[in-house]
């Protein structure tokens, strides 16, 4: 008799699947991301298109599946926060009437850095981000992004590379 393939349409196969892969998924997408609220709506968000969409979905290739989705998610986040970004109005508070330049040069930089970060590729910012926000090691970011030590170090000199081409040389990280 042959072996019937697994249903994710079946609840106890789709339980199986959020089990398995919600927690890792979620970690996935907040290492892309630094956002927890984000990284979890997204993989939710996911396994809800999963559920809707199970009679097209293969068991054996959901976790990729699911990956995809989140991904291509997280990709349509990032797209929509550039343009909140562009549009963002320059908002200046009462305790930052200092030096009007100051303020001003100030809020180009950061607009500059965020659009510098932001242009960088995914792997390169996931990299970058992990390493200066997150305060991770190059270790503990091959362990987290399945790569190579070696691939790590790599994509922090190249993310420093494109940085300071679109900054400036004099820019110390």
């Amino acid at each position: 008799m042959p072996e019937q393939k697994k249903s994710v349409c079946e609840e106890k196969n789709f339980d199986s699947l959020f089990n398995s892969y919600y927690e890792t998924a979620t970690k996935y997408i907040y290492y892309k991301c630094g956002d927890l609220q984000q990284a979890e709506d997204i993989v939710q968000d996911s396994f809800v298109k999963i559920w809707k969409k199970c009679a097209e979905v293969i068991y054996e290739t959901a976790r990729a599946f699911l990956y995809t989705i989140c991904n291509n998610a997280l990709r349509n986040e990032f797209a929509h926060q550039k343009v909140v970004l562009r549009h963002k109005a320059i908002s200046v508070n009462d305790k930052d009437i200092e030096n009007p330049e100051f303020i001003l040069e100030t809020e180009e930089f950061k607009d500059k850095l965020e659009n510098a970060i932001a242009n960088l590729s995914t792997k390169e910012r996931e990299v970058f981000l992990l390493s200066r926000i997150d305060k991770k090691t190059y270790k503990e970011i091959s362990e987290i992004t399945n790569i190579t030590v070696k691939a790590v170090e790599r994509r922090m000199s190249n993310a420093f590379i494109n940085l300071r081409k679109t900054l400036g040389k004099d820019l110390k990280f």
